[in-house]
């Protein structure tokens, strides 16, 4: 009786222990694809930071794509947002969050990933009742956008193999801070290229805040969108719900009570164990991901 409750139970948690909802629908004709979602988000509160096409950058480096769609879809909620990162600075790594939307080739059916709120509660470091509120919000969207759809729950996570958030911090003044900002951002996007990455959007969060009618606590607050071409390609061989994780969002902020910049993102390693990345090829670039991006972040702070 034990074993067969033990069977029970493990089978349980593989059903309802995942990082990541899945959505998928019928799509054999087409007509579904990211503007649609994109639209609806934008009709229920969210603002959109970039739609990026991922199949013509394939094509163009690779020669072909495993893909008739491949979109990384970035938005996060006008009001939510606001109330989260004043409350829980470092939640700015979910600002803009992402939207991972793929067909394959031959695939009738377009999916769409999104992480869980208990996946951005574990990420982040801690938890906060927007980030439920934020789930709430995006699947109503994706259930309006999508009405025949079908939502699922990713397998159990894997055990993280390192630092889901990847933290650094620079001194700076409320005399300096400015100067600190330019040469702080000068140096990580100079860095960017060389090692491999693309900027695909870059947000001033803190004028978002600044429209509030509470001004911002921040001296400012950006976030960078960032990704490199041949990680999504290999990992969305195996694991395209990944795409969740894609860009990656990393936070450069200073409060005003504060005599620190902020930087931080999430680590490679939640694709691993998130999205279950177990491929090694895949591991191997994402592993390298992490060094670069680290390389450019420790470049700033020495």
């Amino acid at each position: 009786m034990k074993k067969i409750v033990l069977i029970l139970l493990v089978g349980v948690l593989s059903l309802f222990g995942g990082d990541l909802h899945l959505i998928s629908v019928p799509n054999a004709d087409g007509k579904l694809n990211a503007s649609v979602i994109e639209k609806a988000l934008e009709a229920n509160g969210f603002v959109i930071a970039a739609d990026s096409e991922m199949n013509g950058p394939f094509t163009k480096q690779f020669g072909q794509s495993d893909f008739a769609q491949f979109n990384l879809l970035t938005a996060y909620h006008k009001k939510l947002a606001d109330s989260l990162v004043r409350s829980h600075p470092d939640a700015g790594i979910f600002v803009p969050m992402g939207f991972g939307i793929y067909q394959r080739n031959g695939d009738k059916n377009l999916h769409v990933s999104i992480l869980t709120a208990e996946a951005m509660a574990k990420i982040a470091g801690f938890k906060a009742k927007e980030f439920g509120l934020i789930e709430k919000e995006a699947l109503s969207t994706l259930k309006k956008a999508l009405p025949n759809a079908k939502i699922t729950m990713s397998e159990t996570s894997l055990p993280a193999e390192g630092t889901l958030l990847s933290r650094y911090v620079k001194a700076s003044s409320s005399d300096s801070w400015k100067s600190d900002k330019d040469s702080t951002e000068m140096m990580i996007e100079e860095g960017l290229k060389p090692a491999g990455f693309v900027l695909s959007n870059f947000t001033d969060y803190n004028f978002a805040l600044n429209e509030s009618s509470v001004a911002s606590p921040f001296d400012f607050y950006d976030t960078y969108s960032i990704c490199k071409l041949k990680v999504i390609y290999t990992v969305a061989k195996t694991r395209p719900e990944a795409a969740a994780f894609a860009p990656c969002t990393l936070m450069v902020y200073k409060k005003k009570d504060a005599n620190e910049i902020v930087m931080g993102f999430p680590g490679v390693y939640n694709w691993m164990s998130s999205a279950r990345v177990s491929d090694s090829e895949a591991k191997a670039v994402l592993v390298q991901a992490q060094k670069d991006f680290e390389a450019v972040l420790q470049n700033t702070v020495e």
